[in-house]
């Protein structure tokens, strides 16, 4: 597997088509499949004193009604989760993992966080924890808190943050190779999709060897799969590539003896990313006024396929509710 020193080889690839990776549907989607496993691996404090017996709920309907920033047209990933902690307590965690390429200001990010904070608290009368991701590649940006004083008004709210970045030093980066949980995989994949953005070639070869990694520790194939399509959900390839990720896998797999992928599941894979896509244009529709040209910016979909969306929808919105 590639050491973290080959993210600084960003030359272009030769002849290669560049492929717009879906970070955001990735995050999503990891956050719900491995939720106790971010949290494990990110936040370990908040993990441990969790009351995992009780269980967790996702609010993201509650999250989506103080959440009118998503008039801007920008691309958010947030997820609001209702656990329990051991003194019986219940907490609601407002996650939000910035994924943008340009980062915001400081202070536009803090505020925004201290906004969603104050609506949430205001509108439920409930205790917030905000946490805060910062996918970024730009080392100094670590917006922890916002903070105000004027006129004898003064108010300081923080909150903990995790940069990804932190991890590419050589002891970090060794230890989430050598970390069990399963969310170590996804974090050292988005950190190499940043990092090696454009380079398909150096982008191939630790795929590959993430994956070489799935088999080796002996996962099921149903871990394999889901592994292998949120990983290639963050590091995508034009097609003629993907196709020659998957012989290679094969490769492995006759190694390791463990036929686990095919070039059916991968096309179910793809379908499943695509299908994800148009489920949250679908929503966006349906719970915002939101014009199609900034649902179209949202979810990178054409503004065609968006009005296309939203004509089914009105002809028949049952089948595009399931």
């Amino acid at each position: 597997m590639n050491t973290p020193d080959d993210a600084l080889d960003n030359t272009p690839p030769d002849n290669e088509e560049t492929v717009r990776s879906d970070y955001d549907g990735a995050w999503k989607a990891a956050l719900e499949k491995y939720f106790k496993e971010f949290l494990e691996l990110l936040f370990p404090a908040i993990y441990n004193a969790v009351d995992w017996s009780k269980g967790y709920e996702f609010l993201d309907g509650e999250l989506e009604k103080i959440t009118v920033d998503a008039k801007t047209g920008r691309r958010y990933t947030d997820k609001l989760v209702k656990v329990y902690y051991q003194d019986g307590t219940e907490e609601w965690l407002l996650i939000h993992v910035e994924i943008q390429t340009s980062p915001e200001l400081k202070g536009i990010f803090a505020r925004r966080m201290f906004t969603y904070w104050s609506r949430l608290t205001d509108r439920y009368q409930v205790d917030v924890v905000s946490l805060a991701v910062l996918a970024d590649t730009n080392q100094s940006y670590r917006p922890s808190s916002f903070k105000f004083s004027r006129s004898g008004t003064q108010m300081d709210f923080t909150y903990p943050i995790a940069k990804l970045t932190d991890y590419e030093s050589e002891t970090n980066w060794a230890s989430l190779e050598a970390n069990n949980n399963v969310f170590a995989l996804l974090v050292m994949a988005q950190i190499k999709a940043k990092r090696l953005k454009g380079n398909n070639k150096n982008l191939f070869e630790f795929r590959l060897g993430l994956t070489r990694l799935l088999y080796q520790r002996g996962y099921s194939r149903e871990q394999v799969i889901e592994l292998f399509h949120f990983i290639g959900w963050m590091i995508r390839f034009p097609d003629a590539l993907e196709q020659q990720l998957i012989e290679a896998v094969k490769l492995v797999e006759e190694e390791f003896k463990m036929p686990y992928i095919n070039t059916v599941e991968q096309y179910g894979i793809k379908q499943g990313i695509e299908k994800g896509i148009e489920k949250a244009a679908c929503n966006l529709i349906k719970q915002t006024e939101l014009d199609d040209k900034t649902i179209a910016a949202a979810t990178e979909l054409s503004i065609k396929a968006v009005a296309q969306l939203r004509q089914q929808l009105k002809d028949k919105p049952a089948e595009l509710q399931a």
